[in-house]
């Protein structure tokens, strides 16, 4: 609008639609976005419509009931043109295990992915973390050198692509940590994770934790706030599904699994577990532990359906 302000509504979403085409579903997709853009969705039904009544500006509240601090949580899209998108989770730096991380990123340069989102669980900030610590681990700033450095080559790696970081259930500790410690530097931008890791420079994006992702028809999330505590399935995506009831992807558990169930009506829901790009035999977990190195790859047809590759690198 600031490049074009004197060009009716239906000739600038021409020129949206034509230099953003593959954000779009239709050029009416657009040009209804456009309205909604520029505040001017429904004004036309409104003025056919003499009998309309005017939208109400307020809630509907009649006994003055004090405001609620409550709010809404809504999915976070994925536009329509990240509709190949490489999935991985669970790297751990500074213990991720740098063969698998190389296998899922030679994967994403074969598929020409234009997305990828780390689902959680990026860096493991084991020092701020509130279990037991052994102190001649890595320390806190280690951790974030590595992660810049590993950041700056993924970037290297993928430079025209959109990356996200939904946040994992280790990446939060940074936050939990600083509320404990430090709350007064909370409100301070250079003290922020996106600010100390340069992610802004990186063009990466970070969601909260206790977002879902929503990629066409299909969620993305870490899974800890669906796979709470010690609640750990033989199948996490049988578990997962018993919560959800969506097909989603999670990570978190760090075991490769799938789920699908069908209803009366024909309609299949699918969940998956992906595996980790971390070491497959941590302190808290030294054996047994059915962990494997993996990664997923998505793709989204302009309709929101999806096909989900689960990726196990085995040696």
């Amino acid at each position: 609008r600031k490049e074009f302000p004197d060009v009716a509504i239906r000739q600038l979403s021409r020129i949206v639609y034509k230099r953003y085409r593959e954000s779009f579903m239709s050029l009416t997709s657009c040009y209804s976005q456009c309205n909604k853009a520029l505040g001017k969705d429904g004004e036309a039904s409104r003025k056919n419509n003499k009998n309309a009544e005017p939208l109400k500006t307020k809630s509907f509240n009649p006994y003055k009931i004090p405001k609620s601090e409550a709010v809404e949580n809504e999915p976070f899209k994925l536009p329509l043109a990240n509709n190949k998108i490489l999935v991985i989770s669970d790297i751990h730096i500074p213990y991720h295990d740098v063969e698998a991380l190389t296998c899922a990123f030679k994967f994403g340069q074969d598929k020409s992915v234009n997305t990828i989102v780390i689902n959680g669980d990026l860096i493991d900030f084991y020092q701020i973390s509130r279990f037991l610590k052994d102190p001649r681990k890595k320390s806190l700033a280690y951790e974030i050198d590595v992660t810049k450095n590993f950041l700056k080559t993924m970037r290297e790696v993928f430079p025209t692509q959109d990356i996200y970081w939904l946040l994992g259930n280790h990446d939060v500790r940074f936050n939990h940590w600083m509320m404990q410690k430090a709350p007064e530097l909370l409100d301070i931008a250079n003290a922020s994770l996106e600010s100390i890791l340069g992610l802004n420079d990186l063009r990466i994006k970070i969601i909260e934790d206790n977002k879902l992702v929503k990629a066409g028809k299909l969620y993305i999330n870490h899974g800890h706030l669906l796979m709470r505590g010690a609640f750990s399935p033989v199948s996490p995506a049988r578990g997962v599904y018993v919560k959800a009831k969506q097909s989603i992807i999670i990570g978190h558990t760090h075991k490769i699994s799938e789920h699908t169930e069908t209803n009366l009506s024909g309609e299949i829901t699918t969940t998956w577990s992906t595996g980790c790009l971390c070491e497959l035999n941590p302190d808290y977990v030294p054996f047994a532990n059915n962990y494997a190195h993996g990664f997923a790859y998505v793709e989204i047809e302009k309709n929101g359906d999806f096909k989900v590759e689960n990726k196990r690198i085995f040696n």
